[in-house]
C-alpha cells in the first residue's frame, strides 16, 4: 500500500492543491506518530468545488437514472476488487485492525450494490386519482441540486459511501467535506468513482477543519441540501446556518443507546452481545451500547457474566483483537476525564478507566455502576469504550430508564416474552429497536437514523434515503 505523505483535495476529477499551501498533521491512532500532512481547505477551495458541482449538476441530473446506477454499480464492484488496499487505508487512518476494516469495506460494497439497484425506484411514477374527468395525476421524483456531504471518522469509508451512493443515484452533484481525522479514504472513493465513469464536477472532496471548510460549505447558498453525521452541537449549528434559505438538512448525531436485560433473558447471550455492542470500534459507533439496564433479579448474575466477557477482550490493531484505538489523543483524554469525573461523583469503576500502553491511543474496556440517571455521564454521548450498568425494579422502570435520554437512536431488549418485547417496541422512544440482538448492525437496505438529539427524522442509507436525496413533484395532465 502506498499511503501519501500529503493528502490533497479532489475537484473536477483530479487531486488538487492550492497556492495557500497550508497543511495540518494527521496522527496515526495506533502509534501517536504523524501519518501524513493534510491540505487545510477554506473558502477558496469550497468556492471552486461548489462551482464545479453547479456546472456539472444539470447534465448529471438529466442522465437517465439507469445510466447513473450503472456507474455506481461499477464503482461498488471496483471497491470489492480493491478491498484489501482500501481496508489497509481504513485501518491505518482509524486505528482498527485490517479484519475489522475489511468488514467495513464489505458493507460499502453491499450498500453500493443495493443503492444502484434502486434506479427503478427513483424513476417510478406514482399514479394518483383525480376528481376531474380525464385528468392524469402522478408523483415523480426529481433531483435537488448541489449538496454537501459531511462524513464521520468512526466508520470512514462507510460514512462516505452511504451518503454518496444515494445522493448520486438521485442525480445530484455533491461536495464531500472529508473528516480531517480520516482524510484519504474519501480520495480513494473519488478515484474509484472517476474510474467507473462519473463525470467531472459531480463528486468533489474538500479537506480541512470544520470551522474553516465545513462552515463555508454549508453556508454557500448554492448548496441545496446537507447530509451531516457528527455531534448534536454541530448539527444544530448547521440547521441554524441553513435555515434562512430553507435548505434540506439531514442530521445523524449519535446516541446513548440502552440495552435492556429482563429477568427471563438468555443471560449468557445477552452478556456476549452487550460486550460486543459496548466496545465495537472502541465504542466509537453511534449505535454502540452505552447504557445496560438490568432487572434487579438478574443484575448480579448478568454483571458477573458481562465482566467475565469484558476481561477477555483484547485491545489492539491485530486481526485477533476485539477493538482498536481511539481516533486521537484529544478524544482519548476527553473520555478519561469523563470517567474520572463520574468516579469523583460516586460512580464505581468495575473495569478499565485507563490508557493501555505508551504508544498510540488505546483505552481499556471501561464499565461503571452506581451512576445516577441524572448524572452527566448518563446523559452525554462519550463515544468511547465506556458503558454503565443500571438496575431496574421491573419492566416499566426499565422502559422509563431507557427513555430517560435526549439521545434516541438505537436500543435493544433481551427477553423470552414476545408480548413484553412488543410493549417495549411500542413504548420506547427511539429510531431503531432490536429484540434479542445488539444495538448496532443495520443492513444496507434498512433505513437508519434517530430522533431527539440523535437526528431530525431523515433515514440513511436504505431505500428511504431517496426521500431525502430527491424531491417529489406533483404532476397533472389534462387532455391535449
Amino acid at each position: 500500500m502506498n499511503y501519501p505523505k500529503q493528502v490533497f483535495h479532489w475537484i473536477n476529477n483530479e487531486e488538487i492543491g492550492f497556492e495557500s499551501g497550508k497543511f495540518f498533521p494527521k496522527f496515526n491512532p495506533a502509534t501517536g506518530e504523524v501519518l501524513t500532512e493534510v491540505a487545510s481547505g477554506g473558502r477558496e477551495e469550497i468556492q471552486k468545488a461548489v462551482t464545479a458541482a453547479s456546472a456539472a449538476f444539470e447534465d448529471w441530473s438529466w442522465t437517465p437514472a439507469a445510466e447513473r446506477a450503472a456507474i455506481l454499480k461499477k464503482a461498488a464492484l471496483s471497491v470489492k476488487s480493491q478491498q484489501e488496499e482500501i481496508a489497509e487505508i481504513v485501518a491505518l487512518e482509524s486505528g482498527k485492525s485490517k479484519k475489522q476494516a475489511m468488514g467495513e469495506v464489505g458493507a460499502v460494497v453491499e450498500c453500493g450494490l443495493f443503492i444502484s439497484g434502486l434506479a427503478d425506484e427513483f424513476s417510478q411514477e406514482l399514479k394518483l386519482p383525480s376528481a376531474v374527468p380525464n385528468r392524469e395525476t402522478k408523483l415523480i421524483r426529481q433531483s435537488i441540486g448541489v449538496g454537501a456531504l459531511i462524513a464521520p471518522y468512526n466508520t470512514p469509508i462507510v460514512g462516505v459511501a452511504w451518503k454518496s451512493f444515494p445522493s448520486l443515484l438521485c442525480g445530484n452533484a455533491v461536495v464531500l467535506k472529508s473528516h480531517e481525522l480520516t482524510p484519504y479514504v474519501a480520495i480513494i472513493f473519488a478515484k474509484i468513482l472517476k474510474e467507473a465513469g462519473l463525470p467531472k464536477g459531480v463528486f468533489s472532496v474538500v479537506q480541512g477543519l470544520g470551522s474553516e471548510a465545513g462552515s463555508p460549505l454549508v453556508e454557500d447558498r448554492r448548496v441545496k441540501f446537507v447530509s451531516f453525521t457528527g455531534s448534536a452541537a454541530t448539527g444544530a449549528r448547521i440547521l441554524k446556518s441553513t435555515a434562512d434559505r430553507l435548505a434540506k438538512v439531514s442530521i445523524e448525531a449519535g446516541g446513548k443507546n440502552p440495552f435492556v436485560v429482563c429477568d427471563d433473558a438468555d443471560l449468557e447471550r445477552a452478556a456476549r452481545l452487550a460486550a460486543a455492542g459496548a466496545f465495537v470500534d472502541a465504542g466509537q459507533r453511534c449505535a454502540s451500547t452505552s447504557r445496560i439496564i438490568i432487572f434487579e433479579k438478574a443484575y448480579d448474575e448478568f454483571k458477573n457474566l458481562f465482566l467475565d466477557k469484558v476481561s477477555k477482550l483484547k485491545v489492539g490493531t491485530g486481526d485477533t483483537d476485539d477493538y482498536g484505538a481511539i481516533i486521537n489523543e484529544r478524544r482519548m483524554k476527553e473520555i478519561l476525564n469523563a470517567v474520572d469525573g463520574a468516579v469523583s461523583r460516586g460512580a464505581v469503576l468495575l473495569s478499565g478507566g485507563k490508557q493501555i500502553g505508551e504508544k498510540g491511543y488505546f483505552l481499556a474496556p471501561t464499565v461503571l455502576e452506581n451512576v445516577p440517571p441524572e448524572d452527566e455521564l448518563s446523559g452525554t454521548e462519550i463515544f468511547g469504550p465506556v458503558v454503565v450498568l443500571y438496575k431496574a425494579r421491573d419492566f416499566y422502570e426499565a422502559i422509563k430508564l431507557a427513555n430517560k435520554s435526549e439521545f434516541r437512536l438505537s436500543s435493544a431488549i433481551h427477553t423470552k416474552d414476545k408480548k413484553r418485547s412488543e410493549e417495549f417496541i411500542k413504548k420506547h422512544l427511539t429510531g431503531v429497536v432490536r429484540v434479542n440482538g445488539p444495538t448496532h448492525g443495520s443492513e444496507p437496505h434498512m433505513p437508519f437514523g434517530g430522533v431527539g438529539l440523535s437526528g431530525n427524522g431523515w433515514r440513511e442509507p436504505g431505500i428511504k434515503s431517496l426521500d431525502f436525496y430527491s424531491d417529489w413533484k406533483q404532476v397533472s395532465i389534462d387532455p391535449f
